[in-house]
């Protein structure tokens, strides 16, 4: 087990230096061309959406996650509740943003807490069979495991830029994988989900 958490802590440093190389300008224009993808992605107006609000040289899913505001989803943020725990607070216009830690910012405790039907998910690293490395603390396997025993099954999507991707990433029996990934690329579908 120490192995496989040496291995991804290995690949989570490396993928994550890659992406810290690359020029903010760009990384802002695959973000925008990220967000057209949002005219691809099926859902009802009302679904709730969770995104997250971008730290360090994360995608910025901003855009995207206004785009599908604009096809009627109801957006929600992660907040940190504590060491192990988050839930998806909403995001509406106006509606104060207060640190949530590890440099990322949320709506405060007065917003309503939502269960994401959709998930745009932030990666580390990813392989190309979907499995992923999140930034070690597993709040994201927690969640949804959380919402598969409230019998809810949310569409889940990647969201990375193409530098993110190794070979294989080590599973683990609590990892969850994720059926889309989301690059500048496109959309990449795995499995038979879809």
């Amino acid at each position: 087990m120490n192995d496989l958490k040496a291995i991804k802590k290995q690949l989570r440093l490396e993928t994550l230096a890659r992406r810290d190389a690359l020029p903010l300008d760009w990384r802002i224009e695959a973000s925008l061309k990220m967000a057209e993808t949002a005219a691809t992605i099926q859902f009802e107006p009302g679904t709730i959406v969770s995104g997250f609000w971008p730290m360090r040289s994360e995608v910025d899913v901003r855009p995207l996650m206004f785009a599908l505001r604009e096809k009627g989803a109801r957006l929600c943020l992660p907040a940190i509740l504590d060491k192990t725990t988050i839930v998806f607070r909403e995001l509406v216009r106006g509606a104060e943003m207060i640190e949530m830690g590890y440099g990322t910012t949320g709506p405060g405790e007065d917003a309503a807490v939502l269960d994401p039907a959709l998930m745009l998910i932030p990666l580390a690293a990813f392989d190309p069979r979907g499995h992923r490395i999140g930034y070690g603390a597993g709040y994201y396997d927690r969640a949804i495991a959380r919402l598969h025993d409230l019998g809810m099954k949310p569409r889940m999507i990647g969201i990375a830029f193409d530098c993110q991707q190794v070979n294989y990433v080590p599973d683990e029996p609590h990892d969850v994988v994720i059926p889309e990934i989301l690059t500048e690329s496109g959309l990449r579908r795995f499995g038979d989900s879809f």
